[in-house]
């Protein structure tokens, strides 16, 4: 058994003095701000460059989480700060659903012909990735007349009410808010490691349409490519493609959550490339602009225009700032190769990893990359059906104290995370690395029989 205790505090870890500048604001976040929107860190950002970051004491850490897949081109990238001075200095807001602007048309024009498919495309914009759910599941709605929603349990849609329903995950986004919207139905989600295949998944949605809801009365499925914060469990092409001809032959709505997938963050623009499946409906945000609140819904033309007008979007909705550093984080991802730059990333972290899974064979129970999307899932003697959310969330706190910055995920909390920036150092990958594989040296080191086991 590991010795690590389950709830031991980041803020525990992270060594300070008493003139800490993030000790002072961390006192005055937790008098100023509900306990709900906690912090992972007691770090307090000063300045950021690209994988890079300081905080207020002017301590350096590399940045291994980007803002949860936001920062995919680097924190304050030259040519997207250029593009939002430029922009603000025009002017910063009008609401496009009163006077647009063409930064809006532009970025429209753009995703409409990125987004796989040769079907005609149109996009809505608003500001959040759950605001883009829920719209998504409107605009189904309305096209098709029905009610049902099927969502994958551990999917992560949101923390809005109806985002919440369709999340297949209680603590911490679901508990205590309750009651959620009706007519939201889940099922099990493929994963080699514990057991469910792709048949159990395409069973189980055969038996929900014959015990809860016909599939005539289904508007949407809906599901990421790779799960989020489910633990970034990849849907297998096999899954994409018949959900893709089950939808085709129920006439029902297939909504596919890219919200932390795409940009360029898989190697490709979108994760659903690798499938060559095409979706009805697209949700997007994260790393679309670069750090500024902004997302969207690009779908079908046919079934985007379903809803009348003023039936969709929202006082901030397409932003004119957010649009443009859009359209510059495109430019970029163009022009700087991103999506290979992410291939090369995966690549160069897998050689790591897999050095490390050699090494604590009975802790590392599996490796999933896809891209600059990474995961290592943590199990108690190699078992998966114990997950090590201990030791999980013990390197997730000591991380500050190594100058890294990590992420956990996974149904059980026992999954870390990494999602660099595709500009990231190659120097400065090498070095978050070492510092990764050097904190679970040091933390196994103190309970070298749980590592062994």
């Amino acid at each position: 058994m590991t010795i690590w205790k389950s709830n031991i505090c980041v803020w525990e870890a992270f060594k300070v003095t008493e003139q800490s500048r993030n000790v002072e604001l961390q006192a005055r976040k937790q008098q100023a701000i509900a306990r709900g929107q906690g912090n992972v860190y007691p770090v307090y950002v000063a300045h950021a460059k690209n994988a890079e970051l300081w905080d207020e004491d002017g301590n350096r850490y590399i940045d291994m989480g980007t803002g949860i897949a936001v920062c995919n081109t680097g924190h304050a990238h030259p040519k997207v700060v250029a593009a939002v001075r430029e922009q603000v200095e025009k002017f910063s807001h009008t609401c496009v659903m009163v006077n647009p602007y063409r930064s809006a048309v532009e970025l429209a024009e753009r995703l409409n012909k990125l987004v796989p498919g040769e079907s005609q495309k149109k996009s809505i914009f608003v500001s959040t990735g759950a605001e883009a759910v829920e719209n998504a599941i409107k605009i189904a709605r309305a096209h098709t007349g029905r009610r049902g929603v099927v969502a994958f349990n551990g999917g992560f849609h949101g923390r809005t009410n109806l985002a919440m329903a369709l999340t297949g995950k209680i603590t911490p986004y679901k508990y205590q808010f309750g009651p959620f919207p009706a007519d939201i139905y889940h099922v099990p989600f493929p994963s080699e490691l514990h057991g469910v295949s792709v048949q159990d998944s395409v069973k189980a949605l055969a038996n929900l349409f014959k015990v809860d809801i016909a599939p005539q009365d289904v508007a949407a499925i809906i599901l990421e490519p790779i799960q989020g914060e489910g633990g970034f469990y990849q849907a297998p092409t096999e899954l994409l493609q018949a959900l893709r001809e089950l939808c085709d032959q129920q006439g029902i709505v297939l909504i596919l959550d890219e919200i932390q997938t795409g940009f360029g963050r898989t190697g490709r623009m979108f994760c659903s490339e690798y499938a060559g499946v095409e979706a009805d409906l697209m949700t997007v945000a994260k790393g679309i602009a670069g750090g500024f609140p902004l997302a969207a819904v690009v779908g079908k033309a046919e079934i985007m225009d379903a809803p009348l007008p003023g039936g969709l979007g929202g006082t901030y909705g397409g932003s004119p700032v957010g649009c443009a550093a859009a359209l510059a984080v495109l430019e970029v991802i163009e022009e700087e190769d991103l999506c290979n730059r992410a291939l090369f990333v995966g690549e160069k972290v897998a050689t790591a990893l897999s050095a490390l899974k050699a090494r604590y064979p009975q802790i590392i129970g599996e490796i999933r990359i896809k891209g600059a999307m990474i995961a290592l899932e943590l199990l108690e003697e190699g078992n998966p059906d114990k997950p090590n959310t201990a030791l999980t969330q013990a390197i997730i706190a000591h991380a500050a104290q190594s100058g890294l910055i990590l992420l956990s995920c996974g149904f059980y909390g026992n999954v870390i995370r990494l999602l660099p920036a595709l500009t990231i150092e190659e120097s400065v990958l090498d070095e978050a690395l070492g510092k990764l594989s050097g904190l679970f040296d040091q933390l196994l080191s103190a309970a070298p029989a749980a590592a062994n086991q």
